[in-house]
């Protein structure tokens, strides 16, 4: 019989077979004997004919389980011995509990075990079935033959029992699903159905990703490869990014710069380079001008050069599309520069008329312009505002080389100048130092510096004749009582260089500037001094000195009275009228 006792059961188990006498389906032992466990007597089925060898329903109780009983064997291994503490106590739960037709009746006297191997009786009444069979595992009814319920086909059931020529090994463990070299790879990357032969494995039974899929109801191998393809892309981009920019720095920091050759296209250009630019500066401004290639070709050859660190700046025509070596020997070269060179003691109509013939404009341009626009070109604060001067840009415009060529503005230019005296002047000290020197103002102290600039004749007459100077401005002096009388202010104010003037032309003319006429300074400076003029007027000596006069125009002899000076002055005449 099965294992309810409904229909044929299986083969008897052999005494030799190695699972003979194990714990059956409820883990308790078989009983041992010749004996069936319902006493030998046949037993019958409501829809199957009588079987009088067949096994039939043991004791479903703890005490005892049943076991099958065929061609007259009997197993009688509880025939032997009881439970411990149970002795002659019989079953209540199942053993005398039996079916009924009705499904109401129940066993009303409960059998013992006995010592022969069998039940207490000799006789065991038929026990007949209900209509609706009973599972004893889950008390749930159960149908016959083809309407019996699965109760081993759930996920979480265990598999039924077999017989011991059918039983087999443990399972082998599921591993991940591998869809081989052919199948697995090519969808995976080509994005192919998941509903394929591909994904089945042998027995009918799918992988593990399949049941995935199933449930997701997504492609995933598809998204996979759609993932892989932009990290593949991504990661490319990135490479061949690294790779362009590693070139560039390679380039950058050891590739050669890139350069013209020859000597340039014939087409020339100005370039100004400012005065303290370095290489680099030098570099970038002739490469906008379109004079070399690379700002880093042109400091290579600057530095190769010998004499490249003495580039000065200035304005230089060179030519369009030169090489660096070619530039650095032309702007080396006296030919190419092309400065503005503002001599020392030059007046300002002088600078002006030079400005306007640089820059190829009308005469007068530049003179306009100072007189209209002074105010917006840079003067101190301390030289602004002072009565009666003729120019307030005089003594402004700093002796020095500046780039100036066509196309440039005059104002743009007076302002390099303006700019460059002011910074020479705070650099000096002529603010901080006027007052000690018994001057009003730093305006006064410029002024100094101008005479001294227009009368001396060399640097080493500078102290000296700041001297002369500061004793003809004091009041109460013994020797000019307070008057300058110097030529170059007569001069300065009529703009003109004469040696030969008389006295009475000098001391007849009415005007602010001329220190014949008016004791003290003119109102203002009457040239541009260059540095030695202005440390002399901030160091004058101390040995006495009221006059001067310059014998051969190249040197000047200083005396303290004007006897002194008066036999010098009949020299000179006397070496004239030779």
């Amino acid at each position: 019989m099965t294992e309810y006792g409904r229909g044929q059961g299986s083969e008897p188990w052999h005494p030799e077979d190695p699972l003979y006498g194990d714990g059956g389906w409820g883990g308790q032992q078989a009983q041992q004997g010749g004996q069936s466990a319902y006493g030998g007597r046949p037993q019958h089925h409501p829809q199957q004919p009588q079987q009088t060898s067949g096994p039939e329903y043991g004791d479903w109780g703890t005490g005892g389980q049943a076991a099958y009983g065929q061609d007259g064997q009997q197993y009688q291994d509880y025939g032997q011995q009881q439970y411990p503490g149970q002795g002659g106590q019989q079953h209540d739960q199942h053993g005398g509990q039996h079916y009924d037709q009705q499904g109401g009746s129940q066993y009303d006297q409960q059998q013992p075990y006995d010592n022969g191997g069998g039940w207490a009786g000799d006789a065991q009444p038929h026990i007949p079935y209900p209509a609706e069979p009973v599972d004893p595992y889950t008390q749930q009814p159960a149908g016959y033959e083809g309407e019996q319920p699965d109760f081993y086909g759930t996920p979480d059931a265990y598999p039924p029992p077999e017989p011991p020529a059918r039983r087999t090994g443990d399972p082998e463990p599921v591993t991940d699903w591998d869809p081989g070299p052919d199948q697995g790879e090519a969808a995976f990357f080509a994005g192919g159905d998941d509903d394929g032969d591909g994904d089945e494995q042998p027995g009918g039974r799918r992988g593990r990703g399949s049941d995935r899929r199933g449930r997701g109801g997504k492609n995933k191998k598809g998204r996979n490869g759609i993932a892989c393809l932009v990290v593949v892309a991504v990661f490319g981009g990135g490479l061949a990014g690294i790779g362009y920019f590693g070139l560039q720095f390679y380039q950058d920091r050891f590739g050669e710069a890139p350069d013209f050759a020859g000597d340039g296209n014939g087409e020339q250009v100005s370039v100004t380079i400012p005065p303290g630019a370095s290489g680099s500066e030098m570099g970038n401004i002739l490469k906008r001008a379109g004079v070399v290639k690379s700002v880093d070709a042109f400091v290579v050859a600057q530095n190769a050069n010998p004499q490249g660190k003495s580039i000065q700046d200035g304005v230089y025509t060179l030519e369009k599309e030169m090489s660096a070596d070619s530039a650095v020997e032309l702007m080396l070269s006296p030919e190419s520069k092309n400065n503005l060179i503002i001599a020392e003691g030059r007046r300002n109509a002088e600078i002006y008329q030079l400005i306007d013939k640089r820059l190829e404009v009308e005469s007068g341009t530049t003179a306009k312009v100072a007189q209209e626009e002074w105010k917006e070109l840079g003067l101190p604060d301390w030289a602004r505002n002072h009565e009666g001067v003729k120019d307030p840009l005089e003594g402004f415009l700093y002796p020095s080389s500046y780039p100036v060529a066509k196309g440039q503005k005059p104002e743009d230019v007076l302002k390099q100048m303006v700019q460059r005296a002011t910074a020479t002047y705070e650099e000096l000290g002529v603010e901080k130092k006027a007052e000690s020197l018994g001057l009003e103002n730093p305006w006064q102290l410029v002024t100094v510096a101008s005479l001294v600039q227009a009368e001396g004749t060399s640097h080493d007459d500078f102290r000296k004749m700041a001297e002369v100077i500061y004793n003809r401005l004091k009041p109460a002096n013994p020797q000019t009582n307070g008057m300058l009388e110097f030529d170059s202010t007569y001069n300065y104010i009529k703009n003109q260089s004469k040696i030969d003037l008389t006295l009475a032309e000098l001391r007849n003319y009415d005007n602010p500037y001329n220190t014949y006429y008016y004791r003290g300074l003119p109102p203002g400076p009457i040239s541009n001094p260059g540095e030695d003029a202005i440390k002399g007027a901030l160091d004058p000596t101390d040995d006495g000195w009221y006059y001067f006069i310059s014998m051969d125009g190249k040197t000047s002899k200083f005396t303290r009275t004007n006897d002194e000076h008066q036999r010098l002055v009949d020299q000179w005449n006397a070496s004239r009228n030779k």
